[in-house]
């Protein structure tokens, strides 16, 4: 280690793990990442395939209207800034049920006299879900300090700010996306309110999600999701920090109440004066310490499996020519598709031509997404690698069949790609479950939020999007940031970064 600064290590090379990297050095810290992938980014990834480009994960990046906090957060990370380019798009996305479509336009004015022609019945209800759309507008993931960290007057800043959301949470906070649906009396936008999230969510996660589109802090960088944590990675390693790839970390050294580096796979073992954890937290507590060690929110979370489900998903990739008239994401019904024990009749189909860094010229593409949970993930894990092999092409057929079926201009014209289950999640980023967001936050149980330290083990600090619900990139970043002033704030030092 160095004689003149103190050395920070993180566990992980996602967006996480980049995040708290550049705080690190831009406190003072000599900083490492270890990373078991060979490229950087995590579950914020793309891969090529046949001349295309792959995309998965951002279908929309909170935090790029430059007035937010947020905003600021992503910037100093290098992820973006003021000459970043984005996605021309203009919806959220589409329902159909058979000839019948309705879509979530960024344009509210013209979501809600769609519905209202749609459903004239419903009228009065769409005008209330349009409302308060504009109420969650001012939903703003706090970025400054973590909430523990707040004084009264970061509290009265944070409520100026939000001042409309209690309005939302005490109309939308007490049901789920089923429920909502079921306020309104067109089978369509039944529908449509539990498409894009599963039907367990809160009400309100839809209304935020949506509210995040509508008022233009929730755009889609042109280039993907590979090339943003590239530039990431990139940002960390101009200010002197080290990355290493391909290097897997076996677990974090304790000694005496303390942590005091990493050993790799190998068996090296690497010093440090503070360890940041910048991985999934199953796999931090029971793979790299103890699983004692949990703090007891987040157990308790693991142990209630119903109460606190994931998403991940069963997904293929396509290339189609790209004057194919789909919509950027639309959902639809289909015939049966087995799944282990369950069945599904409803998938979505993405399509990225907004990127034409994506494909060839005259090409683009498209992704089919079977939203899986908890019960999917341990069906795919079951199987052997040849059943396994199979029951992915079995599937990836059938979905293909289901496509061309609701869009017929596609026959003949669509070539698969890719396919990858929930199990690839795991495989890559040790995500629990194959789970591509944190815990889901159901009715009736509190969001999950714990803080990012590790009782009975000094010096290590907890990065992620575990460590608060939802999840997804937001929380990533902003807990990178997070971890470092928790460093800072015990060393007496100035937490302003």
């Amino acid at each position: 280690m160095s004689q003149d600064k103190e050395k920070v290590i993180i566990v992980g090379g996602g967006i996480a793990g980049l995040s708290a990297g550049i705080y690190a050095l831009q406190a003072g810290f000599e900083t490492e990442i270890y990373e078991k992938n060979a490229v950087p980014g995590g579950e914020c990834m793309g891969w090529n395939r046949k001349g295309y480009h792959i995309d998965n994960c951002i279908h929309w990046l909170t935090g790029t209207d430059p007035k937010t906090g947020l905003w600021k957060v992503w910037k100093n990370v290098g992820a973006i800034d003021e000459n970043t380019e984005y996605a021309s798009t203009s919806k959220f996305y589409t329902s159909r049920i058979g000839e019948k479509e309705v879509t979530l336009w960024n344009d509210l004015d013209r979501t809600e006299k769609e519905l209202i022609e749609i459903s004239p019945g419903d009228e009065a209800e769409i005008k209330k879900f349009i409302q308060y759309v504009r109420y969650a507008e001012c939903c703003n993931i706090p970025s400054i300090k973590p909430f523990d960290m707040m004084g009264i007057r970061d509290y009265i800043e944070l409520g100026k700010g939000m001042a409309d959301m209690p309005k939302v949470m005490k109309e939308y906070g007490g049901i789920n996306c089923n429920e909502l649906g079921m306020r309104f009396k067109s089978p369509l936008i039944r529908k449509m309110m539990s498409d894009y999230l599963p039907g367990e969510y809160t009400a309100y996660s839809l209304l935020v999600s949506y509210a995040t589109m509508t008022s233009g802090n929730g755009n889609i960088p042109l280039k993907g999701s590979l090339a943003m944590s590239l530039r990431i990675a990139e940002k960390f390693k101009s200010l002197g920090g080290t990355l290493h790839t391909s290097a897997s970390v076996k677990k974090i050294e304790i000694e005496n109440g303390k942590a005091s580096g990493i050993m790799l796979e190998d068996g090296s073992v690497i010093k440090a004066d503070y360890v940041i954890s910048a991985v999934d937290t199953d796999f931090l507590f029971g793979k790299l310490i103890d699983r004692k060690y949990m703090p007891r929110e987040l157990a308790e979370a693991y142990v209630r499996r119903k109460d606190y489900p994931i998403t991940t998903g069963f997904q293929v990739a396509y290339a189609v020519d790209d004057s194919f008239s789909g919509e950027d994401t639309i959902f639809f019904d289909c015939d049966a598709l087995q799944v282990g024990k369950r069945s599904f009749n409803r998938i979505s189909v993405k399509n990225y031509g907004y990127d034409k860094s994506f494909a060839p010229e005259g090409k683009a593409v498209i992704q089919a997404n079977l939203i899986q949970s908890d019960e999917d993930y341990l069906f795919w894990e079951s199987l052997d690698k040849e059943q396994y092999s199979a029951e992915k092409e079995r599937l990836s057929k059938e979905i293909t069949d289901r496509i061309v079926r609701e869009f017929p201009e596609l026959e003949g014209r669509i070539e698969l790609l890719d396919a990858w289950t929930p199990l690839t999640y795991n495989r890559y980023c040790n995500a629990y479950h194959g789970s591509y967001m944190g815990f889901v936050t159901t009715t009736g149980n509190k969001q999950m939020r714990f803080k990012g330290v590790v009782k009975g083990v000094k010096d290590l600090y907890i990065a992620g999007q575990w460590v608060m619900s939802p999840g997804g990139l937001p929380i990533a970043v902003i807990s990178g940031k997070f971890a470092v002033q928790r460093i800072l704030k015990k060393q007496h030092r100035s937490i302003d970064i």
